[in-house]
Protein backbone atom coordinates (compact mmCIF):
# COMPACT_ATOMS: atom_id res chain seq x y z
CA UNK A 1 0.00 0.00 0.00
CA UNK A 2 2.86 2.30 0.75
CA UNK A 3 4.37 1.85 -2.75
CA UNK A 4 1.04 2.69 -4.43
CA UNK A 5 0.66 5.78 -2.26
CA UNK A 6 4.15 6.97 -3.21
CA UNK A 7 3.59 6.45 -6.93
CA UNK A 8 0.22 8.21 -6.80
CA UNK A 9 1.92 11.23 -5.28
CA UNK A 10 4.93 11.29 -7.64
CA UNK A 11 3.30 10.51 -10.97
CA UNK A 12 0.71 13.26 -10.93
CA UNK A 13 3.32 15.83 -10.00
CA UNK A 14 5.48 14.74 -12.93
CA UNK A 15 2.55 14.51 -15.31
CA UNK A 16 1.07 17.84 -14.37
CA UNK A 17 4.31 19.76 -14.37
CA UNK A 18 4.87 21.87 -17.39
CA UNK A 19 7.61 20.11 -19.26
CA UNK A 20 9.10 22.21 -21.95
CA UNK A 21 11.74 21.09 -24.36
CA UNK A 22 15.24 22.21 -23.45
CA UNK A 23 16.16 25.50 -24.94
CA UNK A 24 18.61 25.21 -27.81
CA UNK A 25 21.56 27.56 -27.84
CA UNK A 26 21.55 30.23 -30.42
CA UNK A 27 23.19 29.28 -33.71
CA UNK A 28 26.35 31.40 -33.35
CA UNK A 29 27.21 29.82 -30.01
CA UNK A 30 26.56 26.38 -31.45
CA UNK A 31 28.91 27.08 -34.36
CA UNK A 32 31.65 28.36 -32.05
CA UNK A 33 31.31 25.30 -29.85
CA UNK A 34 31.37 23.05 -32.90
CA UNK A 35 34.52 24.75 -34.19
CA UNK A 36 36.20 24.35 -30.80
CA UNK A 37 35.33 20.66 -30.75
CA UNK A 38 36.59 20.21 -34.31
CA UNK A 39 39.86 22.00 -33.50
CA UNK A 40 40.34 19.75 -30.50
CA UNK A 41 39.66 16.67 -32.63
CA UNK A 42 42.10 17.79 -35.31
CA UNK A 43 44.73 18.61 -32.71
CA UNK A 44 44.26 15.21 -31.07
CA UNK A 45 44.54 13.59 -34.50
CA UNK A 46 47.71 15.53 -35.29
CA UNK A 47 49.16 14.74 -31.88
CA UNK A 48 48.36 11.07 -32.36
CA UNK A 49 49.91 11.05 -35.84
CA UNK A 50 52.87 13.00 -34.55
CA UNK A 51 53.34 10.59 -31.67
CA UNK A 52 53.02 7.66 -34.03
CA UNK A 53 55.55 9.09 -36.46
CA UNK A 54 57.93 9.92 -33.59
CA UNK A 55 57.65 6.34 -32.35
CA UNK A 56 58.29 5.17 -35.90
CA UNK A 57 61.37 7.38 -36.10
CA UNK A 58 62.74 5.98 -32.83
CA UNK A 59 62.01 2.45 -34.02
CA UNK A 60 63.92 3.04 -37.27
CA UNK A 61 66.83 4.52 -35.30
CA UNK A 62 66.87 1.43 -33.10
CA UNK A 63 66.79 -0.83 -36.18
CA UNK A 64 69.62 1.21 -37.71
CA UNK A 65 71.88 0.78 -34.68
CA UNK A 66 71.11 -2.93 -34.37
CA UNK A 67 71.99 -3.37 -38.05
CA UNK A 68 75.23 -1.44 -37.49
CA UNK A 69 76.05 -3.81 -34.61
CA UNK A 70 75.42 -6.80 -36.89
CA UNK A 71 77.63 -5.28 -39.57
CA UNK A 72 80.43 -4.77 -37.05
CA UNK A 73 80.21 -8.42 -35.95
CA UNK A 74 80.33 -9.73 -39.52
CA UNK A 75 83.18 -7.38 -40.51
CA UNK A 76 85.11 -8.50 -37.42
CA UNK A 77 84.73 -12.12 -38.51
CA UNK A 78 85.91 -11.23 -42.01
CA UNK A 79 88.93 -9.42 -40.58
CA UNK A 80 89.83 -12.48 -38.51
CA UNK A 81 89.59 -14.67 -41.61
CA UNK A 82 91.71 -12.21 -43.62
CA UNK A 83 94.33 -12.15 -40.85
CA UNK A 84 94.40 -15.94 -40.92
CA UNK A 85 94.70 -15.98 -44.70
CA UNK A 86 97.70 -13.63 -44.61
CA UNK A 87 99.17 -15.60 -41.69
CA UNK A 88 99.04 -12.76 -39.16
CA UNK A 89 97.40 -15.00 -36.54
CA UNK A 90 97.33 -18.73 -35.98
CA UNK A 91 94.24 -20.89 -36.69
CA UNK A 92 93.44 -21.41 -33.02
CA UNK A 93 93.28 -17.66 -32.25
CA UNK A 94 91.29 -16.96 -35.39
CA UNK A 95 88.75 -19.71 -34.68
CA UNK A 96 88.34 -18.69 -31.04
CA UNK A 97 87.83 -15.02 -31.97
CA UNK A 98 85.24 -15.88 -34.62
CA UNK A 99 83.43 -18.42 -32.42
CA UNK A 100 83.20 -15.84 -29.63
CA UNK A 101 81.05 -13.49 -31.77
CA UNK A 102 78.91 -15.98 -33.69
CA UNK A 103 76.25 -16.47 -31.00
CA UNK A 104 75.95 -12.72 -30.30
CA UNK A 105 75.47 -12.24 -34.05
CA UNK A 106 72.70 -14.86 -34.16
CA UNK A 107 70.99 -13.44 -31.06
CA UNK A 108 71.20 -9.86 -32.34
CA UNK A 109 69.72 -10.87 -35.67
CA UNK A 110 66.88 -12.73 -33.93
CA UNK A 111 66.18 -9.71 -31.72
CA UNK A 112 66.10 -7.49 -34.81
CA UNK A 113 63.54 -9.76 -36.47
CA UNK A 114 61.39 -9.78 -33.31
CA UNK A 115 61.62 -5.98 -33.08
CA UNK A 116 60.40 -5.69 -36.66
CA UNK A 117 57.46 -7.94 -35.79
CA UNK A 118 56.59 -6.09 -32.58
CA UNK A 119 56.60 -2.69 -34.29
CA UNK A 120 54.45 -3.91 -37.17
CA UNK A 121 57.06 -3.63 -39.93
CA UNK A 122 56.02 -6.86 -41.61
CA UNK A 123 57.94 -6.41 -44.86
CA UNK A 124 61.22 -5.81 -43.07
CA UNK A 125 60.53 -8.80 -40.86
CA UNK A 126 59.90 -10.94 -43.95
CA UNK A 127 63.16 -9.68 -45.45
CA UNK A 128 64.96 -10.86 -42.31
CA UNK A 129 63.40 -14.33 -42.31
CA UNK A 130 65.85 -15.96 -44.80
CA UNK A 131 68.85 -14.73 -42.81
CA UNK A 132 67.25 -15.87 -39.56
CA UNK A 133 66.36 -19.25 -41.08
CA UNK A 134 69.94 -19.73 -42.27
CA UNK A 135 71.33 -18.91 -38.82
CA UNK A 136 68.85 -21.20 -37.07
CA UNK A 137 69.62 -24.01 -39.51
CA UNK A 138 73.36 -23.63 -38.90
CA UNK A 139 72.80 -23.64 -35.15
CA UNK A 140 70.50 -26.67 -35.09
CA UNK A 141 72.88 -28.67 -37.29
CA UNK A 142 75.80 -27.58 -35.07
CA UNK A 143 77.64 -26.08 -38.02
CA UNK A 144 77.72 -22.53 -36.70
CA UNK A 145 81.16 -22.70 -35.06
CA UNK A 146 84.44 -22.63 -36.96
CA UNK A 147 86.51 -25.79 -36.56
CA UNK A 148 90.18 -25.11 -35.77
CA UNK A 149 91.42 -28.17 -37.66
CA UNK A 150 89.38 -27.44 -40.81
CA UNK A 151 89.64 -23.66 -40.91
CA UNK A 152 92.26 -23.59 -43.70
CA UNK A 153 90.25 -26.00 -45.85
CA UNK A 154 87.05 -24.04 -45.33
CA UNK A 155 88.59 -20.56 -45.51
CA UNK A 156 87.12 -19.62 -48.91
CA UNK A 157 83.68 -20.95 -47.96
CA UNK A 158 83.72 -19.08 -44.64
CA UNK A 159 84.74 -15.85 -46.36
CA UNK A 160 82.05 -16.21 -49.05
CA UNK A 161 79.43 -16.95 -46.40
CA UNK A 162 80.32 -13.83 -44.41
CA UNK A 163 80.61 -11.66 -47.53
CA UNK A 164 77.09 -12.72 -48.50
CA UNK A 165 75.88 -11.86 -44.98
CA UNK A 166 77.65 -8.51 -45.24
CA UNK A 167 75.96 -7.72 -48.56
CA UNK A 168 72.58 -8.75 -47.21
CA UNK A 169 73.01 -6.61 -44.11
CA UNK A 170 74.08 -3.61 -46.20
CA UNK A 171 70.94 -4.08 -48.30
CA UNK A 172 68.81 -4.12 -45.12
CA UNK A 173 70.70 -1.09 -43.81
CA UNK A 174 69.90 0.94 -46.93
CA UNK A 175 66.24 0.00 -46.71
CA UNK A 176 66.20 1.00 -43.04
CA UNK A 177 67.90 4.29 -43.88
CA UNK A 178 65.29 4.98 -46.54
CA UNK A 179 62.42 4.36 -44.12
CA UNK A 180 64.12 6.35 -41.37
CA UNK A 181 64.49 9.35 -43.68
CA UNK A 182 60.90 8.86 -44.84
CA UNK A 183 59.62 8.94 -41.25
CA UNK A 184 61.66 12.09 -40.53
CA UNK A 185 60.14 13.81 -43.56
CA UNK A 186 56.68 12.61 -42.54
CA UNK A 187 57.24 13.97 -39.02
CA UNK A 188 58.37 17.30 -40.47
CA UNK A 189 55.30 17.41 -42.71
CA UNK A 190 52.97 16.78 -39.75
CA UNK A 191 54.66 19.42 -37.62
CA UNK A 192 54.14 22.09 -40.31
CA UNK A 193 50.52 21.26 -41.04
Amino acid sequence: MYANDLTNRLIPSVLHSKLSPPALPSPPILCVQFLRIERKRKKRGRDWKRGRSMADLFAWLLFFFVLIALLVLVVYQLMCLADLEFDYINPYDSASRINRVILPEFITQGVLCVLYLLTGHWVMSLLNVPYLYYNVRLYTQRQHLVDVTEIFNMLNWEKKQRLFKLGYLIFLLFISLFWMIWSVLEEDEHSHS
